[in-house]
């Protein structure tokens, strides 16, 4: 957790090879930024700035948090803050003007969207709407990233097993489409897309927002069961900070596009740092 979230990134280069998905010429050019020291994973951003349009001020401005490994914190604000741009960042959607952004320990500005290890979950799902939900032999909405990795028929089947099992995804589901899917059972299809890979980083983009009052009670429950289950990473976006108090571990507040607290939610419930922090809580 980050006590202190201006703090200097402590850049290093690390003793290990690199993994592949990190190009050679990034290498080059972040030299010393390659990598944080051993043993830091999750998500760190350090004073990263994103200026859209030049007459206006930046949507993200001298921004620095740390997501330790297996934490989940919720990145909370109110519409505009920058809350969204701070995913985009860590996705690798938008490029940052200035500062640092790791993932797992590597620094990652350059490194494209689809090769940082990180699975995004959108308030939309982002659903291919032609695709079933599941069909191992053809492409699908859940088995398509390992088709596109080109595993073994055999393989995709115990891999997707195993996920749509964790996300309690029924079978009688498979044969559909999105368009023939309720919210909760879309986003059920969504979390089991993101965990069907290798990744353990996560960022969620206001998953929930589309859902009704039962059903988001619901899977809030089942995101933080499945991040708990399986150790993962998370980042997640809301404007509800009630959403927040449940999920989090550490929640983070932001405000016209920079930083203003960071803590746990009893630490933010006992001493809110500015009145829009409180102003927060009690909405």
């Amino acid at each position: 957790m980050c006590d202190n979230p201006g703090a200097e990134a402590n850049h290093g280069p690390g003793d290990e090879q690199l993994p592949d998905y990190l190009p050679r010429n990034d290498l080059r050019r972040a030299g010393e930024r390659a990598r944080l020291p051993d043993g830091v994973g999750g998500i760190q951003l350090s004073h990263v700035t994103k200026q859209f349009l030049s007459d206006q001020p930046p949507a993200v401005k001298d921004f620095s948090l740390t997501v330790a490994e297996g934490e989940f914190t919720v990145l909370v604000g109110e519409s505009g803050a920058g809350k969204s741009t701070v995913l985009r960042l860590v996705a690798g959607l938008e490029s940052p003007d200035a500062g640092d952004i790791y993932v797992g320990g590597l620094w990652v500005n350059d490194v494209p969207v689809g090769r940082r290890g990180v699975q995004v979950i959108f308030q939309s799902l982002a659903l291919w709407p032609h695709l079933k939900v599941l069909d191992e032999e053809h492409l699908s909405n859940i088995s398509f990233p390992l088709k596109m990795r080109r595993w073994s028929v055999d393989r995709i089947r115990e891999r997707t097993r195993d996920v749509t099992e964790r996300v309690g995804l029924e079978k009688t589901l498979f044969g559909r489409k999105p368009g023939e899917l309720s919210g909760g059972e879309g986003q059920r299809v969504a979390l089991a897309r993101a965990m069907v890979t290798d990744s353990n980083v996560y960022v969620m983009d206001e998953p929930l927002n589309s859902l009704d009052p039962i059903n988001r009670m619901k899977m809030r429950s089942e995101v933080r069961r499945l991040h708990d289950e399986i150790g993962s990473t998370t980042l997640f976006v809301t404007h509800d900070m009630r959403e927040a108090l449940v999920l989090a571990d550490q929640i983070a507040i932001m405000r016209a596009g920079s930083l203003v607290q960071v803590g746990t939610p009893d630490t933010l419930r006992n001493y809110p740092a500015d009145p829009y922090v409180t102003e927060l809580l009690n909405a």
